[in-house]
């Protein structure tokens, strides 16, 4: 049942443009704190409203930045510049963002950031594939019948 669920979770993800964030800052907080996980969903820039929390790319080696929106202007051609502020900054960020498509966040859970790191180690991901494994071999694999037969012939006698 487990492995139905994850693999509709991941046809969901693919098809809907559903990823996962983490949060290594506490720009968020309180609404999502440093450690939380996020589940975002790419939406385009022109239906993003004020007060929605969004994901942006910022560009070549600059890491996407998650902030609310504190004002959008819609531009042409399928373009929206957003200024945006994290929760716990004081000052709105330096400028304006101007993108087409965005990443709204759709739910958040605090804490989980720790266990998905320590879940995707190789030795971790390594232990829990030969688990699996060993989990099925032992379920699949061919039971005796030799010890029902010998059973059989050591009953005593019901005369």
């Amino acid at each position: 049942m487990f492995g139905v669920l994850c693999i509709a979770l991941t046809v969901l993800a693919f098809v809907g443009n559903y990823t996962i964030i983490m949060f290594k800052t506490g720009s968020m907080d309180p609404t999502i704190p440093q450690g939380s996980i996020a589940v975002v969903h790419e939406i385009p820039a022109t239906e993003v409203k004020v007060g929605d929390v969004i994901t942006v790319d910022r560009g070549i080696g600059l890491k996407p930045i998650t902030h609310r929106a504190i004002a959008v202007k819609r531009l042409g051609g399928g373009e929206a510049l957003i200024e945006m502020q994290g929760d716990a900054n004081p000052n709105p960020d330096p400028e304006p963002y101007r993108v087409s498509q965005v990443r709204k966040v759709v739910w958040h859970a605090p804490g989980l950031a720790k266990q998905i790191v320590w879940l995707s180690n190789p030795y971790v991901l390594g232990a829990i594939t030969l688990g699996a494994a060993l989990l099925v071999l032992w379920a699949f694999w061919p039971k005796s019948t030799t010890g029902r037969r010998r059973d059989e012939h050591n009953e005593p006698s019901r005369s």
